[in-house]
C-alpha cells in the first residue's frame, strides 16, 4: 500500500483581499460522507478548477471532485495581482524576456490558449465580465534605468512580432494619475482579472455542471488501495481511480519534489475604497495595471466599482520561506514598505489608509520548470507556477487533465519536455542566501 501523508497544511497570513471585497458567498455543501468519483483533484485554485473543467470538456459524464483546503479564492488565487499575461514574463530575468525567440513564441501561444480557455469559461458560466477585462498592461519605468529595460524588452517583443507601444511621462500621468513614472511600455494582450471573482465563478459553474467542489476539505493523506486511490479528509474519504495534485508548493508537503521547490511569498496591500474627494485628487483612469520595468520593483493596480470598489493595490517585497509559513511580522514589514511606495506615487493622497495587507504563496523552481506529469500510476501533478499563477496554473491544470484522459496535447507535451527542477541547497543556507538576494534586488529596484 502506497501512502503519502501531508506534513503540513496551508497557512494564510492576512486576508485574501480580492475575496474580501466581494459580496459574501454561500459556502459549499460539507464533505461529511464518503464518496467515489473517477477523478479527485487536490486544490481548488486556478490549476485545480481548470483541470476539472478540462476533464468535463473531454468527457461530460466523468465524475470529478475538487477538494479545497480553505475557501475558494482564500488561498493564492485570491492573493495575486490579477494579471493574466500572454507574453513572456520571466521573473528571473532582468527585463522579462525568456529563453530565446523560438521558446518565447511557443510560451506565448500556450499562454494565449490559457486565456482563451478562461474566456470560454467566463462565457459558459456567465461570469461577470468585469472580472475578466482584456485591457492589456503597462510596464512602468520610474528611472532612466527602468526606461532602458523597457526598451530592451520592446526590442525583444518586436523581434517576436508582438505589438507594443512606448508611453511617455504625460501619457503615464494621464492613465495613472501619478507623476512617478517617466515612461511606460504598453502591451495589449494581458487580461486584468478580479481573480477571486473569476475563481468563484469558475467554481459555481463547475457545480452547476455536476462537479463536486468541496471547500474546507483539506486532504491529509493520499494512499493507494488496490486499484483505487483513497483521499482522507477530516470527516470523510474520497475514493478515485485517478488523482490530480493541484496544490502548487504543497506538493512537497506530500513528499514529492523534495528540496527542488522554492517557496516564495509576495506581499500586497489594498486601500480603502476611494471617495469622491480622493478620486478628484487622484485623476487618471478608473482601471489600469502597472508592472515594474524591473521584475523586483513594485506592481500597482487600480480597480473600480464592478470589481469590488475604487481601490489601489500595491504589491512588492518577497521572502523565501521554506516551511511555507510566513510570519505576521513579514506582512507588517511589507505593509510599511507599501505605504512608502504608495506615497511616492500618489503624494496628494499619501495618507489614504490601507484596508488589507497580506502574503501570497508562489512556488518556483531554479530552472523555471513546472511539475506537470504522472508521479505514480494514476497520480498526476499540476504544480509549480513559477510566479505566473493565473496563466501557468491554468495551463498545468489543462495539461494534467489531458494526461489523465490520455489525450496528447501541445500543453501537456510542453511541460513533459521540461527538465526536472534541480535540487536546491538545504536550509538555512538557501533561506539566508535567497532573502539576502531579494533584499539586494529590491534595493536596486527601489524606485521602480
Amino acid at each position: 500500500m502506497t501512502i503519502h501523508k501531508a506534513e503540513r497544511l496551508p497557512v494564510q497570513r492576512g486576508p485574501a483581499a480580492w475575496n474580501a471585497i466581494l459580496p459574501r458567498q454561500a459556502g459549499s455543501a460539507p464533505l461529511d460522507d464518503d464518496i467515489t468519483v473517477d477523478v479527485a483533484i487536490v486544490g481548488g485554485g486556478f490549476a485545480g478548477l481548470s483541470a476539472a473543467r478540462r476533464l468535463r470538456q473531454l468527457d461530460p459524464s466523468i465524475r470529478v471532485a475538487v477538494l479545497e483546503a480553505g475557501g475558494l479564492a482564500e488561498g493564492a488565487s485570491g492573493r495575486n495581482s490579477g494579471f493574466m499575461i500572454d507574453l513572456p514574463h520571466d521573473l528571473q530575468s532582468d527585463d522579462y524576456a525568456g529563453k530565446g525567440v523560438d521558446a518565447d513564441r511557443a510560451i506565448t501561444a500556450l499562454n494565449r490558449s490559457a486565456i482563451a480557455f478562461a474566456k470560454d469559461a467566463v462565457d459558459d458560466y456567465a461570469i461577470d465580465p468585469a472580472y475578466f477585462d482584456p485591457a492589456g498592461k503597462i510596464n512602468g519605468a520610474a528611472t532612466e534605468t527602468g526606461r532602458k529595460l523597457n526598451v530592451s524588452y520592446a526590442e525583444h517583443l518586436t523581434e517576436l512580432g508582438e505589438a507594443n507601444e512606448m508611453l511617455d511621462d504625460k501619457t503615464m500621468h494621464d492613465i495613472t494619475g501619478s507623476r512617478h513614472y517617466v515612461a511606460g511600455l504598453y502591451t495589449p494582450g494581458t487580461v486584468m482579472l478580479q481573480p477571486a471573482g473569476y475563481i468563484r465563478g469558475l467554481g459555481a459553474g463547475l457545480r452547476r455542471d455536476g462537479v463536486h467542489v468541496f471547500e474546507g476539505a483539506p486532504v491529509t493523506a493520499v494512499q493507494k488501495e488496490g486499484s483505487a486511490w483513497l483521499l482522507s479528509t477530516a470527516k470523510a474519504k474520497v475514493s478515485a481511480a485517478k488523482v490530480v495534485m493541484a496544490n502548487n508548493g504543497h506538493l512537497e508537503s506530500f513528499g514529492f519534489a523534495r528540496r527542488r521547490l522554492m517557496h516564495v511569498f509576495l506581499y500586497a496591500s489594498m486601500t480603502i475604497e476611494l471617495d469622491e474627494t480622493t478620486l478628484s485628487k487622484l485623476g487618471g483612469r478608473s482601471r489600469w495595471g502597472v508592472t515594474p520595468s524591473d521584475p523586483m520593483g513594485t506592481t500597482m493596480r487600480r480597480i473600480d466599482g464592478p470589481q469590488g470598489g475604487d481601490r489601489i493595490v500595491t504589491r512588492t517585497c518577497a521572502s523565501f520561506v521554506p516551511d511555507m509559513n510566513p510570519s505576521s511580522e513579514s506582512v507588517a514589514r511589507a505593509a510599511r514598505v507599501h505605504r512608502r511606495k504608495f506615497a511616492d506615487r500618489f503624494p496628494a493622497i499619501a495618507d489614504l489608509p490601507m484596508e488589507y495587507s497580506w502574503a501570497g504563496h508562489l512556488c518556483m523552481s531554479w530552472n523555471g520548470a513546472a511539475v506537470m506529469r504522472e508521479l505514480e500510476p494514476g497520480l498526476f501533478s499540476a504544480c509549480v507556477d513559477n510566479g505566473l499563477g493565473t496563466v501557468r496554473s491554468t495551463l498545468t491544470g489543462i495539461g494534467a487533465a489531458d494526461l489523465v484522459m490520455n489525450r496528447p496535447s501541445d500543453t501537456a507535451a510542453h511541460f513533459l519536455a521540461e527538465a526536472e527542477p534541480p535540487r536546491i541547497v538545504p536550509s538555512p543556507f538557501a533561506e539566508i542566501g535567497a532573502n539576502l538576494y531579494f533584499r539586494w534586488k529590491e534595493w536596486l529596484a527601489r524606485e521602480e
